[in-house]
């Protein structure tokens, strides 16, 4: 046979598995709806089991992997089906559907905001690109902001929580998993960096660097071709200001260029991250959700159970309802044993019925679960 022949023998077989998995999903409504009127539950291991054990057996050594690969995600995909059937809508979705009708149209102008750092520190950059007229709170600490926010000192809270050069914001990330809030905005800000330091300091007099780990992680390879001493402090801003109060003329901040001008220093070399392509995303926080028109992105965090295809489990489903899955972070939960905790963003508008029935999903699902909010990005 040749490949045309192929491809059509191919053809008919995809044509009656169709027709063999619409029937086979018909009949799984028919058995939600019994299930329902006997409070049975959705999930039966063992007969997911039994049925694994018959179709594997009934194929040659070399297909039994893959047998098994897709009659699991059948059973997945039914299950998802039969549990749309049976709940349509959860307590999450329907506190989604309240907190859009009653959110304001526009976010407000003006806001008590806490950020990590200094005035200078891209934070703040951030915060007055989210608010016209922010009231911003300085705190040492990115737990600080959450702390902030959770005993509402102030509205919202702003925290990078990504860097397209240098990574994920891991402290935030664990921070994520300590403490409830939602987030109501993100925006991606262009991040340059610049070595700052005091007048009558050259570059070749420089011995020391100060700055945040990010931005030393984004600036590695300028950092290297100097071969100095590298500090790490709390905030680029605090760096630079730091160098501002030492005195010294050997030493050196990396920053934004108006650090200079806010803490009297000159601009060694402007442009020094490894990439221009150099943005960091940050992320807007409250303490009460708020989900503004038009929010398309969707973000929640759960552990799942520490055994082989439980997070292809989840993904599949993602797969199965069409919705795009466009971050996936994991951390290590504290004092357990190789478990993790795992963050999700999600491509999707927030009216989307896919969306909802998703979140219903895994709410249920999860061992434990965490909605952060739906919100836009800039």
């Amino acid at each position: 046979m040749d490949i045309n022949e192929l491809r059509a023998s191919i053809d008919q077989i995809d044509g009656e598995l169709t027709a063999l998995f619409r029937k086979r999903m018909e009949t799984a409504a028919q058995i939600a709806e019994y299930k329902q009127k006997n409070s049975l539950p959705v999930f039966n291991r063992e007969r997911e089991r039994d049925i694994l054990n018959s179709v594997t057996e009934s194929v040659p050594a070399e297909l039994q992997g893959y047998t098994k690969t897709l009659y699991q995600t059948i059973f997945d995909l039914s299950r998802s089906y039969q549990k749309k059937l049976i709940k349509p809508q959860s307590a999450l979705s329907k506190m989604i559907e309240e907190v859009t009708a009653q959110t304001p149209c526009e976010r407000p102008d003006r806001a008590v905001v806490a950020c990590q750092g200094v005035e200078g520190a891209y934070s703040q950059f951030a915060c007055d690109k989210m608010f016209s007229y922010p009231s911003i709170m300085y705190f040492s600490g990115f737990e600080d902001v959450f702390k902030a926010v959770d005993g509402s000192l102030c509205r919202y809270g702003v925290l990078p929580l990504e860097n397209s050069t240098a990574g994920s914001v891991n402290k935030v990330y664990d921070l994520m998993n300590k403490y409830k809030f939602y987030i109501t905005h993100s925006i991606k800000l262009l991040i340059g960096h610049a070595l700052l330091a005091p007048e009558g300091t050259s570059l070749s007099g420089v011995k020391e660097i100060f700055s945040h780990e990010q931005a030393i992680s984004q600036c590695s390879e300028f950092i290297a071709s100097l071969g100095v001493k590298v500090t790490v402090c709390e905030n680029t801003a605090a760096a630079a200001k730091m160098v501002s109060d030492s005195g010294r003329t050997d030493c050196a901040a990396i920053g934004s260029k108006d650090c200079a001008e806010l803490y009297g220093l000159k601009v060694l070399e402007s442009g020094i991250q490894n990439t221009d392509n150099n943005y960091t995303r940050f992320i807007c926080i409250s303490k009460k959700p708020e989900i503004y028109p038009g929010a398309n992105k969707t973000s929640i965090m759960m552990t799942i159970p520490h055994k082989p295809g439980s997070l292809y489990n989840i993904i599949s489903r993602f797969a199965a309802l069409g919705l795009n899955m466009t971050k996936l972070e994991s951390r290590p939960i504290p004092g357990s044993n190789f478990e993790f905790m795992f963050y999700f963003d999600i491509d999707a508008s927030v009216y989307s019925e896919n969306l909802k029935a998703l979140l219903s999903e895994l709410e249920n699902d999860a061992e434990q679960f965490s909605y952060l909010g739906s919100y836009t990005e800039g």
